[in-house]
């Protein structure tokens, strides 16, 4: 196919290079061109703006920031009035984490025009983005999610869970439980090295038990590690989380973990800034640091 790929990012750029790999003609625009410029050498075409780079694709793949960027691209930029008139019946494929509602709006905005649309945000962080192991969960109609999923299983597992925004909601529903388990790892190995136990070991202790996760595995060890880099970063996290709490709102749903949990993420980035989510283990261990000082020192 025919593909144009906006935002290539950290996770994009791998995304786009799963694509090429499987034969895909891909063009890529990002604004940070020296980030685009990085895929030429992967045999990526790059283009200087993002409407010049839909021109004539058959599919347009979105990774940006948030909701708002997403809409200026799409509909300031120039996207979809460059695929109304040469790629009609094209789909754009939102792999960004944005609002349910947002999704919603441009899926209506771009069909008005012509233009089909799945929202299909991923999670599993860059090394399942390089491996090709990204789950992804998509919203959309039926008939253009079969039609796509032979494209999309070049970056993983793709999952149609109902219509447009269901995928924005279920990566919600992700985030929330990302972030749960995130604070009750960190929570749990600093109780155990409160008590006197070795918290490295804590960890292997209970793999393999009902506590195994991919948290306790990747991010316990950075934890124990004291690794913090940033690789997901606890801004968007929170941003996921604020969002959840919105969807729950609406629907009159009490989500009171997430709650708990949001309020963990906000303490973190107001005192840290842009630390990977596993950073939350700081301020854990700052909450406790005020009973014991010699901890957070520690």
């Amino acid at each position: 196919m025919r593909i144009a790929f906006l935002g290539t990012g950290l996770m994009g750029a791998h995304q786009v290079r799963r694509l090429l790999g499987a034969g895909h003609q891909v063009t890529v625009w990002n604004r940070s061109r020296d980030k685009a410029l990085a895929l030429k050498t992967d045999g990526a075409v790059v283009s200087p703006t993002p409407a010049q780079a839909v021109v004539h694709a058959d599919a347009v793949f979105t990774m940006l920031e948030n909701g708002g960027v997403l809409e200026q691209v799409l509909f300031e930029d120039g996207v979809a009035s460059a695929l109304q008139q040469t790629s009609a019946g094209a789909v754009v494929v939102d792999t960004s984490s944005i609002k349910p509602a947002e999704a919603r709006a441009h899926a209506s905005r771009l069909q008005a025009m012509g233009i089909r649309h799945l929202d299909a945000p991923v999670s599993g962080g860059v090394e399942a983005a390089e491996n090709g192991r990204l789950a992804i969960m998509v919203g959309g109609d039926a008939q253009d999610f079969a039609q796509m999923q032979h494209v999309l299983q070049a970056m993983g597992r793709a999952t149609h869970v109902g219509p447009h925004g269901a995928g924005q909601i279920a990566k919600l529903a992700n985030q929330m439980i990302v972030a749960v388990n995130i604070a009750a790892v960190a929570e749990a190995l600093q109780l155990a090295a409160a008590g006197g136990a070795d918290a490295a070991k804590v960890r292997d202790a209970i793999r393999g038990g009902f506590a195994e996760s991919r948290v306790l595995d990747l991010h316990g060890q950075r934890m124990v590690d004291g690794d913090f880099t940033t690789r997901a970063r606890a801004t968007m996290q929170l941003k996921d989380l604020r969002n959840a709490l919105e969807v729950a709102d609406a629907c009159a749903f009490t989500a009171p973990t997430t709650q708990a949990v949001t309020h963990l993420f906000e303490a973190l980035v107001e005192r840290e800034g842009e630390v990977d989510h596993s950073g939350l283990w700081l301020q854990i261990q700052h909450l406790n640091a005020d009973h014991h000082p010699s901890r957070e020192a520690a």
